[in-house]
């Protein structure tokens, strides 16, 4: 079974699958064409977190290829740039590109395929064209007069003709083609994982590392309005490799759930879970007045906590602590039947939280140049809010990836013409203010919001599911769950569901902002639901019917012995597919 995002990745891993691929083996294939068809959500030069198990062993583990900041990258050389935050857009806005490093691994310890049959879809793809979806063609038109203007190497490849494509009309990127290929060249060796890694160092040390490094050298356009040269060299990809890491897991309703550790968003959610374990049934369904308002308050209370402590400090979060009963009650017992506009961290052991200064007087609209509100959006400077891809695969034996690939986007930075890609903007989320979990620091992972989800019970995982969204991700995910494992509903249903999401707390994307006590639902939530929510305090904000979340799930039924999967139908280029 696989699903996500855009029908060409869910049906290329399923084809994998068929031809004998491993879950691992169609997850590689799947996120590689999710570069080529959906560019605007993400790309080689961005990053990527998943989580998994095998077969073998049902632990859960996490494939960080989050990217660290270069070693150029601090809080007080980008302050000397005349910045108060990093940029949205612009090549000081990436971190070590992480997820292509990542995706090798994957399939270097748990795959059987070879490189160039896992890439041979995405240079098919790349080389004769992928038909345009109609969010990537309004995000090339938002952005257009950037690329004429400031990144002609942006607009030779992004504007055929002149002008943004058209939705429905063949694309095609024969420089990235063409990379992908010297890449699925350069697997020499007597052995298949010596294959894998040579094509990792050329990634990493070779052409692609110096064409990025020499992009980063010329100076151009960032969100901040400046033009700036960029901080990444050949040293920096040079210096990093993607790991498996031990996932941080929580429970509820006699489910463990996997995700990141703390220098991601994904302990959020765990929090946000443990707090409302503590409710009755009847309490948590997000489609009542109720149940959306402890939702709410809960999830405020989980993302000020990630304010304050999440990052990759040198003292990082314990989430252990975060989860400790005695915690969790204090942070239950702060929820009112009236909505609190207020950021409210709390004291883990014993230490006082800290925000940044922006964090707390920062303000921005979530209004695009569009006047649309949801997601993916993108604005006129070229940051982007949230626009990230999602794949889940499952296959016979029981190896199972939830996989949440971003950055890289087309509109992140300026293209490299040499390779078809741009690089990311992931260190966005970290503060130019010193002191904080959280602040730019080379070495160190920014703060992602990237966060896939495993579930488990006794005997091994029975879901994989994630989403798009950024700051929302793992609000959307909190739907499903409780929807799934307390509301009865089938993963269809809760996919389908309407959704809501706060925007109380600081965004995790320039420049930043937040709305005290802002909430925004999809229309089709009951009138009633929605007045009820405003009589409590609530900011509400009605957005389109199918406007929130982009779920896809899999999973594993076994006492029916089946496997199932479900997608989103919101943009209606969501798919799964099994057999």
């Amino acid at each position: 079974m696989a699903a996500g995002t855009h029908w060409a990745a869910a049906a290329t891993a399923m084809g994998i699958l068929e031809r004998g691929g491993s879950a691992f083996d169609a997850a590689v294939a799947g996120a590689f064409v999710l570069h080529v068809v959906e560019p605007h959500l993400n790309g080689p030069g961005g990053d990527m977190t998943a989580v998994f198990a095998t077969a073998a062993d049902p632990t859960p583990r996490v494939l960080d290829g989050q990217g660290p900041a270069p070693a150029g990258a601090s809080a007080a050389a980008y302050r000397a740039e005349g910045l108060d935050r990093v940029p949205g857009s612009g090549a000081l806005a990436a971190a070590i590109p992480g997820a292509v490093d990542a995706w090798f691994l994957l399939l270097r310890d748990h795959g059987t395929w070879e490189v160039g049959d896992v890439l041979a879809p995405a240079i098919g793809y790349a080389r004769d064209g992928v038909p345009v979806v109609p969010r990537l063609a309004s995000t090339v038109a938002a952005v257009a007069d950037l690329f004429r203007e400031h990144w002609p190497t942006s607009a030779a490849l992004w504007l055929p003709g002149g002008r943004p494509p058209r939705a429905g009309e063949v694309l095609r990127n024969p420089a990235w083609a063409q990379t992908l290929e010297r890449l699925a060249g350069a697997a020499q060796g007597h052995d298949r994982a010596t294959r894998i890694d040579a094509v990792r160092t050329v990634w990493a040390e070779g052409f692609v590392a110096e064409a990025m490094a020499a992009s980063c050298r010329t100076p151009h356009r960032h969100s901040s309005g400046t033009d700036h040269a960029g901080v990444l060299t050949v040293a920096d990809t040079a210096g990093f490799r993607a790991q498996v890491i031990d996932a941080a897991v929580g429970e509820f309703r006699g489910r463990r759930i996997a995700k990141t550790p703390a220098w991601g968003q994904g302990p959020a959610l765990l929090a946000a879970l443990a707090v409302l374990d503590g409710y009755d049934d009847a309490d948590l369904d997000p489609s009542s007045e109720r149940g959306a308002h402890l939702v709410l308050e809960t999830t405020k209370l989980a993302m000020a906590d990630r304010e304050a402590w999440f990052g990759d400090a040198g003292d990082p979060l314990d989430v252990a602590a975060l989860l400790a009963p005695g915690y969790v009650a204090e942070r239950r017992a702060l929820i009112a039947d009236t909505a609190s506009p207020d950021l409210r961290p709390g004291r883990l052991g014993g230490r006082e939280p800290r925000l940044a200064d922006l964090a707390v007087d920062g303000s921005a609209s979530r209004v695009t140049s569009d006047g649309t509100i949801g997601e993916p959006t993108v604005v006129l400077s070229g940051e982007t809010k949230g626009d990230t891809c999602h794949l889940d695969v499952v296959d016979r034996a029981g190896n199972i990836v939830s996989a949440t690939p971003s950055g890289g986007w087309l509109q992140s930075s300026p293209t490299i013409p040499e390779l078809g890609m741009a690089l990311g903007t992931r260190l966005q989320m970290s503060w130019l203010q010193e002191g904080l979990p959280s602040t730019l620091t080379p070495g160190r992972r920014p703060r992602t919001t990237l966060t896939p989800t495993l579930v488990l019970d006794d005997d091994g995982p029975v879901a994989a599911l994630g989403t798009p969204g950024g700051d929302q991700q793992d609000q959307w995910q909190l739907l499903y769950l409780l929807r799934t494992l307390v509301g009865g509903y089938d993963p269809q249903q809760a996919i389908d569901a309407p959704a809501l999401h706060s925007t109380s707390s600081p965004s995790s994307f320039w420049p930043r902002g937040r709305e005290p006590g802002g909430v925004v639902v999809e229309d089709r939530l009951p009138d009633g639901v929605v007045d009820g929510l405003e009589r409590r305090g609530h900011r509400v904000t009605r957005s389109g019917p199918w406007s929130l979340g982009r779920l896809s799930a899999i999973g594993i039924d076994r006492a029916r012995g089946l496997l199932w999967g479900a997608a989103n139908p919101r943009g209606m280029q969501g798919y799964a597919v099994g057999r």
